[in-house]
């Protein structure tokens, strides 16, 4: 498939220039004219005969999980038709990375009328979208003087870099705060106050290491090995669609294997559609209730692997239970009602809580005790709930209780994992700032910096924070505004210069966030500059992709690295040698693939793997298996837990509980229980606000990159989903334009009516742009969900808990 410009394939622009220079070479050339000015001529038609077509690799980089190639056809400096991976002989194991409709749309974001084109400073207030055009001088000038100023003045911990994820398939223009080229100058320069966490992954990613000590699962390929596949809030049919992503992998492996998959979601998912054998609606938020009443019946059904319980784990029943846990306070005694609470986690128990009926609660315990192996997997969703760390550990369970770890064709509960080839990324220098914050908490830091504390706020490195954020650093993100929480709340904090002086924006486009910038920088995309990016989430084969600019620079936009390196001029020769180690980018690359090869002598030479554009190569062990080795011989190969077991109980999660400061409906327990939690099914504001309301990836978008695609805004309308039961009583039929509000704010959005989507529960796709008159009504028409999520974080991770939330919905 390919994407072509319309008339001919010449673009609007192309067609404007082509024909003002036409004029000039005519009339140049029209008359006899003297040996110069026919020379003259001459070297005018020369320059303006059209170019022979190229075609350029390149790739999508946007942070979907997947890492797409692009093969881009390019004629007079315009790119005009997108083709993707043709190479190979496209079979299992060895097949062609083809991108999905986003990747295939890249063109028309590269010459999208409203990319960013020069520096820029803000002349109204923060988030009016009021700019004017600078010089790159007045600009740079701008930032290393604020920089230097706030260092001065409250140190380095004042200075802190968002969280960002539009080009974290990059390597040298990599956006991951921690391990981007702004985080490299900042450690040049004394460092800068960090963070821990990701919107994705904050309470898995902080929750599943006290069970297994890492967040591992195995590949999606090994689903080839699988009986039975269960699939916890794990979509890849709408986020990781690609060829370079899951979906290929999950159809592949099940036409191999057979294996029956169950899909557990509150929504009937592009996963399921008409893939899966069965769905299973659950309220939100409501996944270890779930797993509780599952696990009554295995353990009274004797379907529990009982030797590997007492071989591999720590706090199952009492004989493994550690020393200092008060008696009873294993798990089986907290399933079978032995415990503290007193309460028998029964069918009956769960059905209440999760609106699954009973029986089936039943019957799916029966089929995961008694088919194996089994694949019990979940993606992010069901974890980004203010529960969400109990909830990972949670569904971490089934797999435990019926001895599916570290096998074949089993999992560890976890998100699946993959192969990938060898990579050397930028190095940074150690960062001098020890203190790190949850990457969700940043506003409170602005607004409360001092105040926050270890026990109370989860600030790491130090016992509190001694200053607020006074400069920030936004590059290739979305997260200052549209991906962050509570946009009026964040607005309020943010139009404040106040309280943080200075915001430097680097981006392709005037995002929502952008418009609270101070100093506005037009960047490269990763496919207009030179760059080697590995894949990210895709099965038993990886891959690297050498991307090369597609057009030559255009307007006065300009490649981070350009753009670091001239901040790092302005701070000191010392800081430009640090960050630079006098190397250009181009030489950057080369050597950082040197150190590759010399670690993989099977890779291909620099030169052959530009020539090529994408290299393939299957996994030599056949599929990733998370904690096989550990299977295999536990006393030679620990987990990287403290009892070096699967810790069912966790006495370091005991502790956490009895010292952190925690509101009476936040848990924390080091048992993987069921809690409720604010603005949950049962909360009493539903009241006053009966809907439970989460976001969910959008096949339209990337978060909320391509968020400004026309065609695939055409293809994907920004709905809200409604059961017709929720529908009927409030008079609302599909298309009809309605409010979705809470105390936080409202948004008007269309609704889809759909029995793909249980009673009591809506949904809409996170990453739309957020568009409301902020001196105004601040009723949001770009329909972006984060108008109404909330700032409290989740009590361990002190993550987004962004699906956790409740609303009413009318029609407008």
């Amino acid at each position: 498939m390919s994407e072509k410009e319309p008339h001919g394939g010449i673009s609007r622009r192309t067609l404007v220039k082509s024909t003002a220079i036409g004029s000039l070479a005519m009339a140049a050339g029209g008359v006899s004219l003297p040996f110069g000015l026919k020379s003259a001529a001459a070297a005018v038609q020369q320059a303006t005969a059209p170019q022979p077509d190229k075609v350029v690799w390149g790739a999508c980089s946007v942070n979907c999980g997947s890492r797409c190639a692009l093969r881009l056809h390019v004629r007079d400096n315009e790119v005009y038709w997108v083709e993707t991976d043709n190479t190979g002989d496209d079979i299992y194991g060895n097949h062609q990375v083809r991108a999905c409709l986003r990747g295939r749309s890249i063109r028309r974001r590269i010459n999208h009328p409203d990319r960013l084109n020069y520096p820029m400073k803000r002349v109204g207030k923060r988030g009016e979208g009021k700019f004017e055009r600078i010089s790159w001088d007045e600009a740079l000038d701008t930032v290393a003087a604020s920089l230097k100023k706030v260092v001065s003045q409250y140190g380095n911990e004042a200075v802190y870099i968002n969280y960002s994820s539009g080009i974290v398939g990059g390597n040298i223009t990599r956006s991951s705060p921690y391990a981007s080229l702004v985080a490299r100058l900042m450690n040049c320069y004394g460092g800068f106050l960090s963070h821990y966490g990701t919107y994705s992954t904050a309470q898995i990613a902080c929750a599943m290491p006290y069970t297994y000590g890492s967040n591992d699962g195995n590949s999606t390929s090994d689903i080839e090995n699988s009986k039975l596949v269960v699939m916890f809030g794990n979509n890849p049919a709408e986020t990781r669609m690609s060829g370079g992503g899951i979906t290929y992998y999950l159809e592949q492996a099940r036409e191999r294997s057979n294996a029956r998959m169950i899909v557990i979601d509150p929504r009937y998912t592009d996963t399921a559609a008409g893939r899966e054998d069965e769905w299973i609606p659950i309220r939100p938020g409501t996944d270890a209730a779930l797993v509780s009443g599952i696990a009554w019946v295995l353990i009274n059904e004797n379907l529990v692997d009982q030797p590997f319980l007492d071989k591999y784990c720590v706090g199952y029943d009492e004989k493994t239970l550690p020393e200092g846990a008060p008696a009873n306070g294993h798990y089986k005694a907290w399933i079978l009602g032995q415990g503290e609470d007193g309460i028998a986690k029964t069918p009956a128990w769960a059905s209440r809580i999760t609106g699954i009926p009973e029986d089936r609660i039943i019957k799916l315990a029966r089929e995961i005790g008694s088919t194996k192996p089994a694949y019990i997997c979940q993606g992010w969703g069901p974890q980004r709930q203010a529960n969400g760390e109990l909830t990972s550990r949670a569904i971490a369970m089934l797999p435990i209780l019926t001895g599916n770890v570290g096998i074949h064709g089993g999992n560890s509960g976890a998100r699946e994992s993959t192969y990938t080839i060898t990579i050397e990324r930028m190095p940074l220098p150690e960062n001098p700032v020890k203190t790190q914050i949850s990457c969700f908490t940043w506003t409170d830091a602005i607004a409360r910096g001092p105040e926050m504390t270890a026990t109370r706020d989860g600030v790491r490195g130090k016992e509190k924070l001694d200053v607020p954020i006074k400069f920030i650093w936004n590059y290739a993100g979305n997260t200052l505004i549209n991906q962050h929480s509570d946009i009026n709340k964040t607005h309020e904090i943010l139009q404040d210069d106040k309280l943080c002086e200075m915001i430097v924006v680097i981006d392709n486009f005037m995002t929502s966030s952008a418009k609270y910038a101070d100093i506005l920088l037009p960047d490269l995309m990763t496919v207009e500059q030179e760059d080697i990016i590995p894949n990210d989430y895709a099965g038993n084969m990886g891959y690297l992709i050498f991307l090369q600019p597609v057009t030559a620079p255009k307007f006065e936009r300009r490649p981070i690295y350009w753009i670091m390196s001239e901040v790092a001029q302005r701070l000191g020769p010392d800081v430009y040698q640090r960050f630079t180690e006098g190397r250009t980018q181009e030489q950057w690359l080369q050597f950082l693939y040197a150190k590759m090869v010399a670690k993989d002598p099977a890779l291909p030479s620099y030169e052959a793997l530009k020539k090529m554009g994408i290299y393939k190569r299957r996994d030599p062990a056949g599929h990733f298996v998370a904690y096989k080795k550990f299977r295999e011989d536990p006393e030679a190969n620990p987990l990287k837990t403290p009892s070096g077991k699967i810790e069912i109980y966790s006495s370091r999660l005991a502790e956490i509980a009895s010292t952190w400061e925690l509101a009476k409906d936040e848990t924390i327990s080091p048992l993987p229980v069921y809690a409720s939690t604010f603005e949950g099914w049962d909360a009493p504001e539903r009241s006053k606000f009966p809907l439970q309301l989460f976001g969910f990836h959008f096949k339209a978008r990337t978060h909320s990159s391509y968020g400004n695609v026309d065609v695939l805004q055409a293809a994907c309308r920004q709905e809200v989903w409604l059961n017709p039961v929720d529908a009927e009583p409030r008079g609302i039929k599909n298309g009809d334009l309605v409010r979705v509000f809470n105390d936080r704010g409202e948004l008007r959005i269309p609704a889809k009516v759909t029995p793909r989507i249980m009673p009591g529960v809506s949904a809409m796709g996170q990453g739309a742009w957020h568009d409301a008159d902020m001196n105004g009504d601040r009723v949001d028409r770009g329909a972006c969900i984060n108008t109404l999520t909330t700032h409290r974080p989740s009590p361990l991770a002190k993550g987004n808990p962004q699906h956790t939330n409740l609303v009413q919905v009318e029609k407008a």
